[in-house]
């Protein structure tokens, strides 16, 4: 059992107490790859700003894969006990957003991924390794 009064990611012999908002990141993106998702990049933001903890960036080559991945996003995470606040790019498929607050999961099509290249944006990041 990890004390309550550690703060998220500090080290406790070899455990590491995990963020809710990490496990919901993993979740989201493991959820992608069900779907046959590509390219898929979780970025630890904290520290870096206040709007989120985490983004999950993936890649969808085609506007059916896009929605599919949104879709059972929203499904599984909501079987879970959460829902996104806000959905932005259902009706064009293009970037998909989905803001669960401490998580915003991006789904883009490869030009659109390649155009606004969050990862560059945000290269002080630490990438979160998938399992």
């Amino acid at each position: 059992m990890v004390m309550s009064s550690l703060k998220d990611g500090e080290i406790v012999g070899q455990a590491r107490e995990v963020a809710v908002g990490e496990l919901l990141a993993k979740r989201a993106a493991e959820l992608s790859l069900e779907k046959k998702c590509e390219e898929v990049r979780i970025l630890d933001l904290r520290g870096l700003t206040s709007v989120t903890d985490f983004f999950v960036i993936i890649t969808a080559d085609s506007e059916r894969k896009a929605k599919a991945a949104a879709d059972h996003i929203i499904d599984e995470i909501k079987e879970d006990g959460e829902r996104p606040m806000h959905v932005e790019g259902m009706d064009s498929m293009h970037w998909i957003l989905l803001d669960y607050i401490d998580v915003v999961v991006h789904i883009f099509m490869p030009d659109e991924r390649r155009f606004y290249d969050l990862e560059s944006l945000w290269s002080d990041a630490p990438l979160v390794p998938l399992s």
